[in-house]
């Protein structure tokens, strides 16, 4: 467990490394919003080309895509529904920093020390499924409900989507895995470098958004959060390994991704609609050290 603990150490540093920065004046709180842009737009997409690059596409395996999907549709439902009498504000919060999955910056390390190829590649396939999501539907769904009178319609999804360059990303390099066709070596030599910096960008970011301080009204609200979004992952962690349909290692893959943090870009897309930053990186980094305890205890569990 040696390894565990030591990646889990070196991410809770990179988060405390980005607060204490900001509490030294290194950084602003301001300089949130340019961090967040980097990892959106460039090291996040950078990132994702790199990981498909690196598959090979199991059809057999092609099931995980909609269990990633169903798992974020599931606690996205959660935290509109546990606001259901709170403002539209509220209920996209909680849709926005109780769902997804940060698996490519945080469970994948883990799936690569300590489970075989086949639970590399059933990972890889629920991050597809799971990006669809945080990486642009969240955010659609989220943005509508903050609407208000806005009528949902394809039209506005579509365009809420499309205007993601990680969803944008994602899409065309699912396309090309299907197909089989390579990008350039030049190209992923790129990704390769720029979304290397992704983990980092991702968990710095994080720190510079934090604040300890936070009103007994914030944290009881994050603890509501965090106490709903883990139940749920329990249950499934649960579910997926007594009682899905698949092997055993794929059985093993799931009940450790479902025990996963909130995707690492909740806190961006939070800002982008305006919402309350410090506390969603609060809760995001919150997540990162309920996970690294719950997937270590996972680990030792089922391995």
């Amino acid at each position: 467990m040696a390894a565990v603990l030591t990646k889990a150490v070196a991410f809770v540093a990179m988060i405390i490394m980005g607060y204490l920065l900001k509490r030294a004046g290194f950084f602003q709180a301001k300089d949130f919003y340019l961090v967040s842009r980097i990892v959106i737009k460039i090291t996040l997409p950078a990132a994702i080309v790199s990981n498909f690059s690196k598959i090979t596409m199991d059809y057999s395996l092609l099931a995980m895509c909609a269990v990633g999907l169903l798992c974020n549709f599931v606690t996205i439902v959660a935290g509109y529904l546990m606001n259901a009498s709170g403002s539209r504000e509220a209920k996209a919060f909680a849709m926005l920093n109780m769902s997804g999955y940060n698996v490519g910056n945080f469970t994948m390390p883990f799936v690569q020390s300590f489970l075989s190829p086949v639970g590399f590649a059933a990972t890889s396939l629920f991050d597809a499924g799971n990006s669809v999501m945080c990486t642009g539907m969240t955010y659609t769904l989220a943005s509508m409900v903050i609407g208000g009178e806005e009528k949902p319609s394809l039209k506005k999804m579509a365009r809420k989507l499309f205007s993601s360059v990680p969803f944008d990303t994602y899409v065309i390099m699912t396309v090309l895995s299907i197909l089989n066709w390579k990008l350039p070596a030049i190209l992923i030599s790129f990704a390769d470098t720029a979304g290397g910096a992704n983990a980092f960008l991702a968990l710095l970011m994080l720190g510079i958004g934090f604040e300890f301080r936070m009103e007994k009204e914030k944290m009881n609200r994050i603890l509501k959060i965090l106490g709903t979004r883990y139940g749920i992952a329990l249950i499934m962690a649960v579910g997926f390994y007594f009682l899905a349909p698949f092997e055993l290692e794929v059985r093993r893959t799931l009940a450790i991704v479902s025990l996963g943090p909130v995707a690492s870009v909740a806190p961006a897309f939070t800002g982008a609609l305006n919402g309350d930053i410090e506390m969603a990186s609060a809760i995001n980094s919150l997540s990162i050290v309920i996970s690294i305890a719950a997937i270590t205890a996972a680990l030792i569990f089922l391995l």
